[in-house]
């Protein structure tokens, strides 16, 4: 990514040296540690596993209690089964891919890490390697804006089931037991999740209650709050890449054009010794 003869003659050369001891030789290792990126790989793994394993199986839970208590014709919740097993396919893709994506990443951040760290040596920055810098920090901006969306979206079930868990609780206060419990209801057609002619559509009173006490909707809203969470830690390190992947990028821009500089200075120098030797021979031969 960002060619250079110096790289491996950097940390190996040195180590290898019989005047380095082991206790320096680890020093100089772990000096070349891009320790952010590792913060935001491990931020970012953390995060899309939490969404991904816990979405999975909160959706499950959803389609459950959904086909158990609001809705029992198969017919009548066809295309929300297909769109959450849809979901979960895609669940599978972007665990996949950013699995693959935070690893690129992270050796991005050890090769610009060297780059870095060796300004002053041999090792030379290429075109190629600062546009590659450039194409993560454009994508990186891409999947941020994206998991915002994610975020977003993945706290629409949390406001779902909070709503359904709220009610529950105001079933059981003391204001809520002198009226009617059956005139307490949730009705998930309104929030557009099955259609309007789904039987029986809704849950009151003591049916609701019933619903509330399940293993399935206790664990797939606390699974979804998880979810949640981990869609939110996913931004807060793609943020982090960015962050790094900016700096980075800018570190390699310096260094190429204080290559180029030094390139620039060290001709001069040459010519400038050319032209003076040339003088003195000049000046040899007329005496």
């Amino acid at each position: 990514m960002n060619g250079g003869k110096g790289e491996t003659s950097a940390f190996g050369g040195q180590c290898r040296s019989p005047q380095v001891s082991c206790f320096e030789c680890c020093i100089k290792c772990l000096g070349g540690v891009p320790y952010a990126s590792l913060v935001a790989t491990i931020l970012c793994f953390s995060g899309v596993a939490l969404f991904c394993g816990c979405g999975h199986v909160a959706l499950t839970g959803t389609v459950t209690i959904l086909e158990n208590h609001f809705s029992k014709i198969p017919s009548d919740h066809t295309m929300l089964t297909d769109v959450i097993q849809l979901m979960q396919y895609v669940i599978y893709g972007i665990a996949s891919f950013f699995f693959l994506y935070g690893i690129i990443l992270l050796a991005e951040g050890f090769y610009t890490t060297s780059a870095v760290k060796e300004l002053h040596s041999e090792f030379k920055t290429t075109i190629c390697g600062r546009c590659i810098s450039g194409m993560f920090v454009f994508l990186t901006y891409i999947l941020g804006i994206a998991w915002l969306g994610v975020f977003g979206f993945s706290a629409v079930p949390v406001f779902l089931f909070y709503n359904m868990w709220s009610t529950c609780e105001a079933m059981k206060s003391p204001v809520a037991n002198v009226t009617s419990l059956d005139s307490i209801c949730v009705d998930v057609r309104q929030y557009g999740i099955i259609p309007w002619n789904a039987t029986p559509g809704k849950a009151c009173g003591s049916t609701l209650g019933d619903i509330c006490n399940t293993s399935e909707f206790y664990l797939s809203y606390h699974l979804y709050i998880v979810a949640c969470a981990g869609a939110g830690a996913t931004v807060i390190a793609l943020i982090h890449f960015l962050m790094i992947l900016s700096a980075n990028w800018a570190y390699l821009k310096d260094a190429s054009h204080m290559h180029a500089y030094q390139d620039i200075k060290m001709k001069e120098e040459q010519e400038l010794q050319d032209i003076q030797s040339r003088s003195k021979e000049c000046l040899n031969s007329y005496s």
